[in-house]
């Protein structure tokens, strides 16, 4: 049932008998969600007022029940503070309802069998365990709502970071380097016209390029081994266009081929790489892809030796985008990195894939 059309609380009758939010969380919202750790300052709350109170109401006390009233009393609160706990773990209404009624029926319980043995029963005391009671049972409510409300936000928060990420996927579909494609194109033509051997070769590797680069980004992840092929076509399409202003090399390590990436993850890099440093340098140079496993993490490297950094480098959208891609996928275990070298300049992306 939508939001728009549910009763309001007051008027929905089984709110006053089981009280309590209506949304049911499965695993993998949980899961998704993530684990926000306790508040500490919690226990140190409960603890502190119930020696206050313990304090305040000591004199009321007969003589010899000080020392099994305040381990009753502490006992009681780390009890509470482990239903607490248990309900902050797994929020529900469910969850709720048992302990609530647990307790109150433990509290009537506990006053029946303190009457049937012919015990009057003291004023002060029913009220301070009344407002005992009262005070837990509103406290479990309120902390039970307040953590459905944090982690309902969190799957808020990641379904829109989902959406963005889904939205930069399709622009970067979209924006495929178009002075790529076209010069290409022109290239091409030019080639078939003049009947230049390059045409043939260039033309096929163009297709495997766009064959793979146009459906990427609606995907999640590319493997390694994907990821790959799609840079090597490239870099095939490149060096027919700028002949020996561009040399380059790729090289990978056995058995990193499952490694998973973000669509155009290897490639922004390496577009990068010739764009900022072989094409605005006259003499050109040599792009190196190297990827390679080094003290449990793999490294993917792109280095050039040609204009190198400015003196004020900042992120494009497509390093921006690829960093945001990067920890949507395996969060604080990748990083990536440009760094000055002489001369040109290296792109790093550093992965743990073990969690």
């Amino acid at each position: 049932m939508s939001e728009s059309i549910r009763k309001p609380a007051a008027l929905d009758w089984t709110q006053w008998l089981c009280p309590g939010p209506r949304r049911v969380f499965s695993a993998e919202e949980l899961a998704r969600a993530g684990t926000q750790a306790w508040p500490r300052g919690i226990d140190h709350y409960v603890y502190g007022n119930t020696l206050v109170m313990l304090l305040i109401f000591s004199a009321e006390l007969p003589e010899g029940w000080g020392l099994p009233v305040l381990l009753l009393s502490l006992g009681a609160a780390a009890a509470a503070l482990a239903v607490a706990r248990w309900l902050w773990k797994q929020p529900s209404r469910l969850r709720l309802n048992i302990a609530s009624w647990l307790l109150t029926l433990l509290f009537l319980l506990g006053l029946l069998l303190y009457q049937g043995r012919g015990h009057p029963t003291p004023v002060l005391p029913l009220l301070v365990v009344t407002g005992a009671l009262v005070t837990a049972l509103s406290a479990w409510w309120f902390l039970t709502l307040y953590r459905v409300q944090q982690i309902e936000a969190r799957l808020a928060e990641l379904d829109e970071q989902a959406r963005s990420l889904s939205l930069a996927r399709r622009l970067a579909t979209a924006q495929i380097q178009p002075h790529f494609l076209f010069n290409t194109l022109a290239s091409l033509q030019h080639w078939v016209d003049t009947q230049d051997g390059r045409a043939g070769p260039t033309l096929r590797s163009f297709t495997r390029y766009l064959r793979a680069t146009l459906p990427m980004f609606e995907r999640d992840a590319l493997s390694l081994a994907e990821e790959l092929a799609i840079v090597r076509s490239y870099l095939e399409v490149m060096q027919a266009r700028l002949g020996e202003r561009l040399r380059w090399a790729l090289r990978t390590e056995p058995g990193l081929d499952a490694l998973q990436l973000p669509p155009g993850a290897l490639l922004t890099l390496v577009e990068n790489a010739i764009a900022h440093g072989i094409e605005p340098s006259l003499r050109g140079g040599r792009i190196e892809v190297q990827v390679h496993a080094e003290a449990g993490r793999v490294l993917l490297e792109v280095s050039d030796d040609g204009a190198g950094l400015t003196a004020a480098p900042c992120d494009g959208v497509g390093l921006a985008n690829t960093r945001a891609r990067l920890a949507q996928l395996h969060g604080e275990r990748a990083r990536l990195e440009v760094l000055p070298q002489q001369p040109g300049c290296l792109a790093r992306i550093t992965i743990d894939p073990h969690p």
